[in-house]
């Protein structure tokens, strides 16, 4: 059984005890999140219906926080003498998907 659930602006597929990366995420380690889904796969069946697939949970924990790498950006303008480096690092949470299950 897997499913696919939306988080930070980006579908990602799942199966119970993956670890996935996403965007950052409010909570302490070891808390839950839920996440919502988007389509559920179990065997040959396929739900896709948003009111079939809103009575499915799909349950994470937080691990903790990670960033992404580091991004370099550089302005310059010609014959002005202007240079300005800056960097940025996306700050990540790492969770493990801990159950997918069907509701009433």
């Amino acid at each position: 059984m897997y499913a696919i659930v939306r988080c930070g602006g980006r579908q990602e597929k799942v199966a119970v005890d993956d670890v996935l990366t996403v965007d950052k995420v409010a909570g302490e380690v070891g808390s839950t999140v839920t996440l919502p889904a988007v389509l559920v796969v179990d065997g040959d069946n396929v739900v896709s219906a948003p009111g079939d697939v809103a009575k499915y949970t799909v349950t994470a924990e937080i691990l903790g926080a990670t960033k992404g790498p580091k991004i370099n950006i550089m302005h310059y303008r010609n014959k002005t003498g202007y240079k300005r480096r800056m960097g940025h690092r996306q700050p990540y949470t790492q969770v493990k998907v801990t159950g997918i299950k069907a509701g009433k």
